[in-house]
């Protein structure tokens, strides 16, 4: 773990702890969103499973780096301990998946169920798992766009909280296709994170609402 201290958690901005694998660029918007005078969270820290950009920005705007290699334990629940313990040195309100591409595991998940967001770029329940956007091109769709949801333990299966659509054009490609999504997904999961850190989430079965 690497980094200097974060701002401070007030009853005014409380602590998330956003995680990522890529490039960062969900990680950069929710920053922005944190950076802004009336912000009600902070960005504790940053949780990477590899060397990626997201480090590299996290490095940059002076906030904790939580590295944790799967690599490096002798099993996946063994990673899913280390990463457990890690995280929770922050006490973070809430946690983001923002491009985090390893399922979390039985320890994370009973630690933080219920308070982990992911953003998808598809509408789900469609296209599912780590190439929603070509699985979307491929098979045809005309709409498609961007999920925000709880996390659960299955592969982007958690209730629903938002969605945006996305035209698909003719003539799109994954890549471009991806880059319209990610347009509106930044804007969409840094509202709903806004949302939920000020006003909770009401879970009725496959059922969630933000009050």
């Amino acid at each position: 773990m690497t980094g200097a201290l974060p701002d401070t958690p007030t009853a005014d901005r409380v602590a998330i702890v956003v995680m990522a694998s890529g490039t960062g660029s969900l990680l950069e918007a929710l920053l922005s969103r944190a950076a802004e005078p009336d912000a009600p969270f902070v960005v504790a820290a940053i949780a990477v499973d590899r060397e990626c950009r997201a480090g590299e920005i996290a490095a940059r705007a002076g906030i904790p780096l939580v590295m944790c290699r799967m690599a490096e334990y002798a099993d996946r629940g063994g990673w899913d301990a280390a990463l457990t313990a890690q995280v929770a040195e922050f006490a973070p309100e809430w946690i983001v998946t923002a491009g985090f591409m390893k399922i979390l595991g039985p320890q994370f998940l009973r630690r933080f169920g219920g308070r982990i967001v992911n953003s998808h770029p598809a509408l789900l329940p469609a296209f599912p798992g780590a190439h929603g956007v070509a699985d979307a091109l491929d098979y045809g769709v005309k709409i498609t766009g961007t999920t925000v949801h709880l996390v659960d333990e299955g592969v982007d299966t958690g209730p629903v909280l938002a969605q945006v659509p996305v035209v698909v054009e003719d003539g799109d490609t994954a890549e471009s296709l991806h880059a319209r999504i990610k347009s509106v997904e930044r804007v969409l999961l840094a509202d709903v994170v806004t949302d939920l850190v000020t006003r909770g989430v009401v879970i009725d079965g496959r059922k969630a609402h933000i009050p």
